[in-house]
């Protein structure tokens, strides 16, 4: 490609960036359960602009450009919630997705704050799944939403994921 891309905290200026690249990619989640009212696709401007005050937000950017997010929040249990982890279309399938997950959980578990990493994905979206089964996650526990949705939720503890992230 020529240019690296690089991973870094967002801010507010990447707000709307992150709206309109998280409404690209849940496009095809919206597609796979019949259902476009998701709150990916749903959520407001003002509500990522809160995002980016009260939990971490990262960006990878390939020179000015965010093409993939991810968000995530430590609650008073420890429990790390990582949320809406995105990489545009045309960067899936090259590691980023690995390479967020990796720099979210080290900044979430940087001084011993979370004790566990939690995520959710709807259980036909087995790329995720995939993903999130490499990085160590396992199932535990399914939640039936509708006849077309049962989200996964799956968790793995911060010690399991200290490690070196891969170049």
């Amino acid at each position: 490609m020529g240019m690296s891309v690089t991973i870094s905290e967002a801010g507010e200026q990447d707000a709307e960036k992150i709206l309109k690249l998280q409404y690209l990619c849940y496009q095809s989640e919206a597609e796979l359960y019949g259902d476009y009212s998701i709150e990916p696709l749903t959520q407001s401007l003002d509500s990522i602009k809160a995002e980016l005050t009260t939990g971490r937000v990262l960006v990878a950017r390939l020179g000015d450009e965010v093409v993939a997010s991810v968000r995530g929040t430590v609650g008073t249990d420890g429990t790390a919630r990582i949320d809406k982890l995105i990489v545009h279309p045309r960067m899936q399938r090259h590691g980023l997705g690995g390479r967020l997950l990796d720099a979210i959980e080290q900044r979430l578990g940087a001084g011993g704050t979370a004790k566990y990493f939690q995520l959710s994905s709807g259980h036909r979206s087995e790329q995720n799944l995939q993903l999130y089964r490499k990085h160590g996650y396992t199932a535990v526990s399914n939640q039936h939403v509708n006849e077309r949705l049962t989200v996964v939720t799956l968790a793995k503890e911060a010690a399991a994921g200290a490690y070196v992230a891969r170049a």
